[in-house]
């Protein structure tokens, strides 16, 4: 409990305010209490705010306590309200109860006010945590539906650029080789022309060529096939590569051990997380410099990704919309594992993932 409690008490007697505040002397509770009379003077102090507890007689000169009770409820409804009256039947009691009052004392009863008060805040704090859990339950599932949205945008573009490249591609190939083969078909069928068909061989040999490699790189974009069979370490060192060639940013990267090799469901959360990394840091950091380390560190396997930008900062690490920030912990969090965002203004920005390789063993008993 807060010390000293800070009171607002609602009372016109003095010498009752002072029985009331030894009452909680007495208990051990050190307050600090601010007594007014009118309403002026409640709404005044309830606007000021501050106030841990209130406190108030029922029934004043030119006020009264279900009013104070409602204008408590509408301007601090958090703020637990105790009524401490010297008269108030059982049927008065239950009404303040109804009207959201959080307990009722009798001024000749002042020894049940200190259990009561800890109680209230207890309440208090409790509601308080609840709340604030209830928000940040509202809020995560508010970025996970938007990161649905935002992952299923992606797919979308990414089915588009893939049926463009298809048709564009694959497809005009594919139209050269069928007129092709009716040529040759029709020469065969007339025996005309005969002399040219191996230079049509020829071409269209290129052309196949040419369509494998496309595949190929289709393929490639979308899942690495170096992740599969060589591993994380060296699919890393691949995308690092091609990064440096399509940016020009300095991409170099470590293995540690050099000769380790990284297995299991996990890898492809790690290779994603990296793939993101690199994004980020190509449309964000303004880096010319990118360090990653893969490392077996006795029960973790770490990723560490540095750059030596323009920095991040707490603003944009909160910001709703930080997708693929939020990709990174979800895929984290899926392999209970730990990740770190640290930078500050242009002192650069790195990302540390952390996988218990306990996760590491159980996918790969997953994959057996």
């Amino acid at each position: 409990m807060k010390s000293p409690l800070s009171i607002l008490h609602l009372e016109d007697s003095h010498p009752d305010a002072e029985l009331i505040k030894a009452a909680l002397d007495r208990e051990g509770i050190v307050c600090n209490a601010v007594r007014v009379e009118t309403r002026g003077a409640f709404m005044a102090a309830i606007d000021r705010g501050g106030f841990d507890i209130i406190f108030a007689d029922y029934s004043l000169p030119d006020f009264d306590g279900l009013s104070a009770l409602a204008i408590a409820k509408e301007r601090s409804p958090s703020i637990p309200f105790i009524f401490i009256s010297g008269v108030m039947g059982e049927e008065l009691a239950i009404e303040t109860l109804k009207s959201g009052a959080t307990d009722y004392i009798l001024k000749e009863r002042i020894s049940r006010l200190a259990p009561s008060v800890r109680r209230a805040l207890e309440e208090a704090t409790e509601k308080m945590g609840r709340r604030k859990a209830d928000k940040e339950l509202e809020r995560s599932h508010e970025q996970l539906r938007k990161l649905a949205a935002h992952l299923q945008s992606i797919r979308e573009e990414e089915r588009t650029n893939i049926a463009r490249e298809m048709h564009d591609e694959l497809g005009q190939a594919l139209t050269a080789l069928k007129m092709d083969l009716f040529a040759m078909k029709k020469k065969l069928a007339t025996n005309q022309g005969i002399e040219t068909l191996p230079e049509l061989v020829e071409a269209d040999l290129k052309l196949v060529n040419t369509t494998l490699k496309t595949v190929k790189r289709l393929c490639t974009e979308l899942r690495p096939s170096i992740l599969d069979h060589l591993g994380l370490g060296a699919a890393i060192e691949w995308q690092a590569q091609e990064f440096q060639k399509r940016s020009g940013i300095g991409c170099e990267v470590n293995l540690v051990p050099s000769d380790t090799t990284f297995d299991g469901d996990f890898s492809s959360a790690l290779f994603r997380i990296f793939q993101e990394s690199l994004t980020n840091v190509l449309r964000h950091a303004k880096a010319t410099k990118v360090m990653t380390t893969l490392s077996d560190q006795g029960g973790s396997i770490i990723l560490e990704i540095a750059d030596n930008g323009i920095g991040i900062t707490n603003e944009h690490l909160s910001k709703a919309n930080s997708f693929g920030l939020i990709g990174m912990r979800e895929r984290v969090q899926s392999c209970n594992g730990e990740i770190r965002i640290a930078g500050s203004q242009n002192a650069g920005a790195t990302i540390t993932v952390i996988i218990p390789k306990d996760t590491a063993k159980h996918s790969q008993e997953q994959l057996a």
